[in-house]
């Protein structure tokens, strides 16, 4: 099986950095750390909204837990709450970094600060993999990005655990969304030549991530030996 690098963490908030704040804040996980504040940033958080979310009396992610649950790890589905707030601070002007709500001891905890949420352990050397993918994530040309666009977060592949390096994901996953191999080899039959459908390859069911590069450039594997094939894979 192709194995992909990636590292994400799984979906959850983030909050915007303030000026000053170190790009790495070690901090303890449970209910005594500190827990990031929208208000250290935001003036009005009620401004922050539509005019039909409900008036907020709290100014911590807290307050948003009150109302938005974590999605269910079992199931591939779009997160709004979480892809919209990750798509709001991901960029390089905001100056936020995932440390301005995630607590984190290297290799042994990593989660949502002053709420007792714990990702998983995430080791000092994978830190600067975390984040970059996760800028990709947020406005990159890949599938990462489209997925983005289509409010589905980390957990929406990854479940509820950090990736290590090499994992990469399975199909079945995939085809939570998707649909089953039947539905997409329809979707992706050509109109011109019918038999060079990439999802009735002649080489059977392959790995998804073998033609689907979620973090990076994505190929189309029948090219390889049917160099005449008129074939483009998105992202």
């Amino acid at each position: 099986m192709n194995r992909i690098p990636v590292v994400l963490c799984a979906a959850m908030l983030l909050i915007p950095a303030c000026t000053g704040n170190p790009l790495i804040r070690k901090v303890p996980p449970g209910p005594e750390a500190e827990v990031a504040a929208c208000m250290d940033c935001h003036s009005n958080v009620d401004e922050l909204f539509s005019k039909e979310h409900p008036a907020v009396s709290g100014d911590d992610i807290r307050t948003c837990f009150s109302c938005h649950q974590p999605m269910d790890p079992k199931k591939a589905e779009p997160n709004t709450f979480s892809a919209t707030l990750h798509r709001a601070h991901l960029n390089k002007e905001s100056g936020v970094d995932c440390l301005s709500c995630h607590s984190w001891i290297p290799g042994r905890h990593f989660g949502i600060s002053g709420t007792g949420v714990d990702l998983g352990p995430l080791p000092e050397n994978n830190m600067p993999l975390l984040k970059k993918t996760f800028l990709s994530w947020a406005g990159s040309r890949y599938l990462d990005a489209r997925h983005a666009k289509q409010n589905v977060t980390c957990s929406g592949c990854h479940g509820d655990s950090l990736p290590a390096p090499g994992d990469t994901i399975k199909n079945e996953r995939c085809l939570m969304c998707h649909g089953s191999y039947d539905a997409l080899a329809e979707k992706t039959v050509p109109e011109i030549f019918p038999d060079r459908n990439p999802h009735q390859s002649h080489l059977g069911v392959i790995d998804c991530t073998v033609c689907h590069v979620a973090h990076g450039e994505s190929r189309a594997y029948c090219l390889e030996c049917h160099q005449k094939f008129v074939m483009k894979t998105p992202g």
